[in-house]
């Protein structure tokens, strides 16, 4: 650790009263070591960081901690609090404050070497030892290992093997050992993990292996953290009487662990209260009590929090079908435009290319990607329904889902029989993983009763009881959209451009998108449906490549990283990327996203009244000799661009007067400009 902490690095007198100021005073002593580049743009990570979890652990710690792009080298700040500074421990305020900067691309040596200090801040006698340590260069040599306190140097008696596996003379002494009735150790196996994998993971891991060795019991730990992955031994699992999971990030091949009594908590549960986690796991023991042989939930729930409400994770159910949806959009969608684009508006005509195909023929290029386009456009609403299914009931989900899927095509229910199908599917399966099933029966379940009688369900329902009904609806929607002209058109244009703008690629604007997707995905779809693709795409442009443009017409509102983002986002504008605008938004969302909201609702509005239209899902400007009147288009785009520019740079000069906000303009201009060495603007 000796190139990690130096005493240049280390404040025993941190008068810092947030644990954002504490953060800011020990990353500027390693701005001006040269190991962090960009001051904000590491706040803005740790502040991230920070976010997901609390970083405030009992006993007085608190440990910052972020990879990052901007750190050079593996690097540790230690300030001391005498008032000490809340970081969210229930125990109350930190005296000991740890900032761990790791880089991007930190190698496994680094990593190691930073989780041998998280397991560290688990011994008493070294924490003791920082709060009376009385200079820097002291404290930096104790935190290295140059220096250990005395009581830590001898191993306890407890940590050896034959303390642990020393049979006991007597029930009762074996009892209290934590031993069985055989004479063996209570045998844990455990994981750890956090989102970062750089403390809690190891801090973890550590609580419960001394936890481990004062109960008497044999507990091995998994820690799946930035350091590597290194499964346990399978016999060691095998011999396990229990598990202890202890993450905040979904543990890796937790199949491996099932069958056996299960503690599920988050890391800081296992760092806070080890000893309770072992009780409570042998409990379950004694009562039999065994987790089912599953893969750890759905996706859906692998990827979310515990006790989400319905709402939730039906937003994140049809998410799953729209994300999977996508790339058949884009490959299809810019196949077909491409062939109609080569060959014509009549290539949707041509013969299958299986029957005429001429090598040396413009033509038969155009149908071959035309033809390629529309298989893959076949695959949309079975893939959206296959998938929202597999959201909801994982693996299972998938054959009824497809099936239904097909259904809504064959039975012309469309886009919205796509949903439904996705839904039905997902909840019968659902239903039928809830009956409890004969020992023997379990290994077919999946493979043959559940597909059989999901498929067979589904296909009644959309069949016989709700396709009709959703084919009306899907027509009624189609015979709107082509009747939409003057006012009403504009007012969906407008309307879609907001919803694009809102949150940036998120569940809104995923909405809007596939709205314009599913008109198009036909062989020859409506004049109406072309419109709102158009102005979809174009509205979806407008926030990242606005704030390119503001960045590069008034650079002193944005930070030193808001101006490198910037760079970024001219490609992934012009891109049709929404998400090129996410980091400006995620540091200034008051002020982004009104303004590209405003921006998109005028850019849609001017598509939609321009007759704008467009046959290709994706491709920004890159597929402008796509688009019907595309002079007119691009002058749509550039007018939401100007507006949104102009708004942000207002809203934002508008902060910069205020007295404090001229304080941190200049504290952010000054820290921009010493990093790259330039002079700050007047």
């Amino acid at each position: 650790m000796s190139e990690m902490i130096t005493a240049d690095l280390v404040d025993l007198d941190l008068s810092a009263e947030t644990k954002e100021a504490a953060a800011r005073a020990l990353a500027e002593r390693m701005v001006s070591q040269g190991r962090v580049t960009d001051l904000e743009g590491f706040l803005a990570d740790v502040a991230a960081r920070e976010a997901q979890m609390p970083t405030g652990l009992d006993g007085g710690i608190g440990i910052p901690h972020c990879r990052s792009e901007h750190v050079t080298e593996p690097t540790l700040g230690f300030g001391r609090s005498a008032r000490g500074i809340d970081f969210g421990a229930a125990d109350g305020p930190a005296d000991l404050i740890f900032l761990i900067a790791a880089p991007a691309g930190a190698d496994d040596a680094h990593l190691t070497i930073l989780s041998s200090l998280a397991r560290q801040l688990m011994n008493t006698e070294f924490t003791s030892a920082l709060r009376s340590v009385k200079d820097a260069a002291a404290a930096a040599a104790l935190i290295r290992g140059d220096e250990a306190p005395a009581a830590a140097q001898a191993p306890a008696a407890a940590e050896t093997p034959a303390a642990v596996e020393e049979p006991a003379t007597s029930a009762a002494s074996s009892e209290a050992a934590g031993e069985e009735a055989d004479g063996r150790p209570f045998r844990i196996v455990a994981v750890t993990s956090c989102p970062t994998g750089i403390a809690h993971t190891y801090m973890a891991a550590e609580s419960l292996e001394n936890a481990g060795r004062e109960a008497g019991v044999e507990l091995v730990v998994e820690t799946q953290g930035s350091a590597g992955f290194t499964r346990l031994d399978p016999a060691v699992i095998t011999a396990a009487d229990a598990v202890i999971f202890a993450h905040d990030v979904p543990v890796r091949e937790k199949d491996r662990f099932a069958g056996k009594p299960t503690v599920d908590v988050g890391v800081k549960a296992g760092i806070n209260r080890p000893a309770e986690l072992i009780a409570e796991v042998r409990a379950k023991a004694e009562r039999g009590e065994v987790t089912a042989p599953a893969s750890g939930g759905t996706p859906v729930e692998r990827a979310g929090e515990s006790g989400e409400g319905y709402g939730t994770k039906l937003r994140k159910w049809l998410m799953s079908g729209v994300s999977y949806m996508v790339p058949f959009v884009a490959a299809g969608g810019l196949l077909i435009a491409l062939g109609f684009a080569i060959g014509g508006y009549k290539i949707n005509k041509a013969p299958s290319v299986m029957d005429h195909f001429v090598w040396t023929q413009g033509d038969s290029w155009a149908a071959l990607l035309f033809q390629i386009g529309a298989v893959s456009f076949g695959f949309l609403v079975p893939v959206l329904a296959g998938y929202i299914a597999y959201g909801m009931a994982d693996r299972p989900g998938l054959v009824p889902g497809f099936v239904g899927g097909s259904i809504a095509l064959t039975i012309n229910a469309g886009f919205l029989g796509g949903l439904v199908a996705g839904l039905l599917a997902g909840g019968v399966v659902m239903a039928i993983q809830k009956i409890d099933i004969p020992q023997a029966l379990r290994g077919i379940m999946p493979v043959v009763v559940i597909p059989l009688i999901s498929s067979a369900v589904v296909g009644f329902l959309m069949f016989v009881v709700i396709g009709k009904p959703i084919a009306s609806a899907q027509k009624g929607l189609t015979d709107w959209l082509n009747g939409l002209s003057g006012t009403n058109a504009i007012l969906l244009g407008a309307l879609l451009g907001v919803m694009m703008c809102f949150d940036l690629g998120g569940p809104v604007n995923k909405v809007a998108y596939t709205f314009a997707t599913a008109g198009i995905a036909v062989s020859n779809p409506s004049d109406s449906a072309m419109k709102i693709m158009a102005a979809v795409m174009a509205a979806g442009m407008v926030p990242p490549l606005a704030m390119a443009l503001a960045t590069t017409v008034r650079g002193k509102l944005f930070t030193h990283t808001e101006r490198e983002n910037g760079k970024a986002a001219w490609v992934l504008g012009a891109s049709f990327i929404s998400e090129g605008a996410i980091p400006f938004a995620a540091a200034d969302p008051l002020r982004v996203i009104p303004s590209s909201m405003v921006g998109g609702a005028i850019t849609g509005a001017l598509s939609m009244g321009f007759g704008a239209t467009l046959r290709a899902p994706h491709g920004g400007i890159f597929v402008v000799p796509l688009i019907g009147n595309p002079f007119l288009y691009l002058i749509a785009l550039v007018a939401g661009v100007c507006v949104t520019t102009a708004l942000v740079v207002i809203l934002k000069g508008m902060r910069k007067q205020s007295p404090e906000g001229s304080a941190k303009e200049a504290e952010g201009a000054s820290v921009s400009a010493r990093d790259s060495k330039q002079p700050v603007a007047a």
